[in-house]
């Protein structure tokens, strides 16, 4: 746990405005979507912060930031990966590549993004439903 939370100026401060924003709107895309606790880290070595959404003590996804750089972190076990394999063809190269690019371990692929706008916003929506169904209407 962190010892204070960063606040918008910290965030935009670390990340940069452009950033901040998409940050924030991948925020608000989750949370139109999933009641969560929503619980701040330190980043470990890669990363300043580290900020997890988790229900029922399974963690959904985790965003991450540092200087100028966010990242949306997604673990997909091994009935998840098949659902993706299934569906591959419907997300983009992009995800696509970085998901055949990310090393398989005994838990699962641990799928790691760093985006730059809101291009890949409706491909995290279907990897964070393959997890688990929304539960806000």
């Amino acid at each position: 746990m962190l010892d204070k939370i960063p606040d918008t100026e910290e965030m935009t401060a670390l990340v940069g405005q452009s950033l901040y924003d998409i940050w924030h709107k991948l925020c608000t895309l989750i949370d139109e979507k999933y009641e969560m606790e929503c619980m701040w880290n330190k980043g470990g070595k890669a990363w300043t912060y580290e900020y997890k959404y988790r229900r029922g003590g399974k963690t959904l996804c985790a965003l991450y930031a540092r200087e100028n750089c966010i990242g949306f972190m997604i673990i997909l076990g091994k009935d998840e990966r098949l659902k993706f394999d299934t569906d591959r063809n419907n997300y983009s190269k992009e995800v696509q590549k970085i998901y055949d690019e990310t090393k398989t371990y005994h838990d699962g692929k641990w799928l790691m993004f760093e985006p730059t706008d809101t291009t890949l916003f409706g491909d995290f929506v279907k990897l964070l439903e393959i997890k688990r169904k929304p539960n806000r209407k």
